[in-house]
């Protein structure tokens, strides 16, 4: 089969996903009675409505027009652009465990990704300074674990947590509730082409979909469907991240939080999470041994795999090369000596330590 058949073929699986009132649920359904999008719409009405409703099987059997769907069409024929059906090999396993499943996700980027071992990290939008810097920290350091990094694009803690899985050359997945023709927010563009480059993005969503409040629960439980485990970083009560910090439990993950002060309504969310079961998180070890990770080279190259005697050497090193003023990390390499994986591995573990810095730019410096 030549790629213009395979994208034709695609096009049946989106034709149904518009048929108008069907949902995950009764798609899957469909697949099961009567096998591929294709055959059901040559499937009569009277079987189809020992399936589904009346109304539906009589949409479905109106035919398929491929004419609807040159969007999608154009959209498909671009490098790096994916739709990932439930016949797909590529297709998420972890997402055949949830209860109602997508029955295909555009997708654009590095597909592979999606059957990593990944980890969500969540929080709020208006996340405090030292929120953002500890979700990106953690990110990268998970990262060095073998984990993809999936998050919601948001702005916020998503935004960080996602830039600090690129900062230590991880894997990312964005999850998105609206069409991949879409970014929003805006201000993400740069970061989105970031992650569509070096990760992935994917949604549910047809093309054209914009932005709307009844999308991000159900980008959240594929967020959450897709990863062992969920850490919340920063969240209010009524945060979004406490809606997949749900689902993730519902769906059989575990729930991780990190708690803060007790005046901060930052923190108050996940307070309440960690009252209500989620494991208590203060560093990367506590998701690490209840994950029951190994550390796993990124890049070449893990930190956690050095000698002690190394990894104190270079972090002696670049914090004796480091001053108090920002610096740029390709300056740090250049200074030390390190490659450039050494410096971002040691870089993670200094700015967990609280000894340096990360600011805006891909800037660090000392904070000690």
């Amino acid at each position: 089969m030549n790629s213009a058949q395979a994208i034709s073929e695609k096009l049946f699986w989106i034709g149904l996903g518009c048929i108008p009132g069907l949902g995950n649920q009764a798609y899957c359904q469909l697949l099961k009675a009567f096998g591929t999008p294709e055959q059901i719409y040559n499937t009569s009405v009277k079987q189809l409505s020992q399936v589904v409703k009346t109304s539906i099987a009589q949409e479905i059997a109106k035919g398929f027009n491929p004419d609807a769907h040159h969007t999608s069409l154009q959209w498909l024929s671009q490098q790096n652009n994916h739709l990932i059906t439930l016949a797909d090999e590529a297709y998420p396993k972890s997402l055949l465990q949830i209860a109602d499943p997508p029955p295909y996700l555009y997708a654009k980027g590095n597909i592979a990704l999606l059957n990593q071992p990944a980890i969500a990290i969540v929080g709020s939008r208006n996340a405090t300074v030292q929120g953002e810097k500890n979700a990106e920290a953690f990110a990268a350091e998970l990262c060095a674990h073998g984990l993809c990094i999936v998050s919601g694009l948001a702005l916020g803690i998503d935004g960080a947590a996602h830039r600090g899985a690129l900062r230590a050359n991880g894997a990312t997945i964005a999850v998105v509730g609206t069409g991949l023709d879409i970014v929003y927010p805006a201000k993400h563009r740069e970061l989105a082409h970031k992650i569509a480059q070096h990760g992935l993005i994917i949604s549910e969503f047809e093309l054209g979909v914009p932005s709307t409040p009844q999308n991000f629960p159900r980008r959240n439980r594929i967020i959450s469907g897709l990863s062992l485990g969920c850490l919340v970083v920063e969240a209010n009560l009524q945060s979004g991240s406490q809606i997949t910090a749900r689902l993730a439990s519902e769906q059989g993950r575990e729930v991780f939080a990190i708690p803060g002060s007790i005046h901060s309504p930052m923190s108050k969310g996940c307070h309440q999470l960690i009252k209500q079961g989620a494991k208590l998180v203060d560093s990367v070890q506590d998701i690490v041994e209840e994950l029951h990770l190994e550390t796993k080279t990124v890049s070449g190259h893990s930190v956690n795999n050095m000698p002690a005697a190394s990894k104190n050497a270079s972090a002696e090193l670049i914090l004796s090369k480091l001053g108090f003023d920002p610096m740029r990390m390709e300056n740090l390499v250049a200074l030390t000596g390190l490659t450039v994986s050494e410096v971002s591995s040691m870089l993670m573990v200094l700015e967990l330590e609280g000894k340096v810095a990360s600011i805006t730019g891909g800037h660090f410096q000392k904070i000690m």
